[in-house]
């Protein structure tokens, strides 16, 4: 396929130059005890962030499964990003996440990827320091050096991380493909209005759709 010349973000994947990439599914973020909320009682974290808890637990974690499942099966390439920092005290961490006080120290629980989709052994782990994965690593040389020319997105937050890697995914020339309801931010509206402003980037499908996309193959 020559993808330089499409006129449309609609075309299947085709799955030797396709990548899945999950988003910051990590302990730290998506999990009640992980750090990003420490000093929040439990009454504090549901009030604020029960629905995001029990979507990724009702629905998320269970679609990212299926969809890690699927590309296994037609071997496309799996890789994860995790906000890790590349030091014990988080030195190397972006301005940003200095103010905003994240620091997931190296090869800590925190910086581990959901146990339900961990990688395997060979899968790529991409640690970052910043809310973009294409600004903090080398992902966009690791992906053009195995000819990947097609990003498949899912993770956390809708309308954070995965809004910038979608974007920048985009002018970086990759076709990108939003699993819809493999994603998830800290409300529905947040959700919505992720998806609602990515429209114009990339193409949006359901886990099962594109599932079955991969099961015609």
């Amino acid at each position: 396929m020559d993808f330089d010349a499409l006129t449309t973000r609609d075309i299947p994947l085709v799955p030797d130059r396709a990548a899945l990439l999950f988003i910051d599914a990590q302990n730290f973020s998506c999990r009640r005890e992980g750090r990003e909320f420490a000093g929040l009682s439990k009454a504090e974290i549901e009030d604020r962030y029960g629905w995001f808890f029990e979507h990724i637990e009702g629905e998320i974690l269970a679609n990212m499964t299926k969809l890690q499942a699927c590309c296994r099966k037609s071997d496309i390439e799996v890789i994860y990003t995790v906000i890790e920092s590349l030091t014990l005290d988080g030195r190397d961490r972006s301005l940003d996440y200095r103010i905003t006080g994240y620091n997931v120290p190296r090869g800590s629980w925190d910086a581990e990827v959901l146990s339900e989709i961990a990688p395997q052994d060979d899968e790529i782990v991409f640690p970052k320091t910043s809310s973009n994965v294409f600004v903090s690593t080398n992902i966009d040389y690791v992906l053009r050096n195995m000819g990947k020319r097609q990003l498949v997105v899912s993770g956390f937050i809708t309308d954070q991380c995965i809004s910038s890697a979608v974007r920048d995914a985009c002018d970086l020339g990759y076709l990108v493909t939003l699993v819809s309801d493999a994603c998830a931010s800290y409300s529905a509206e947040r959700h919505d209005y992720g998806l609602t402003e990515l429209k114009g980037y990339c193409r949006q499908i359901t886990t099962d759709a594109l599932c079955a996309e991969l099961d015609a193959m």
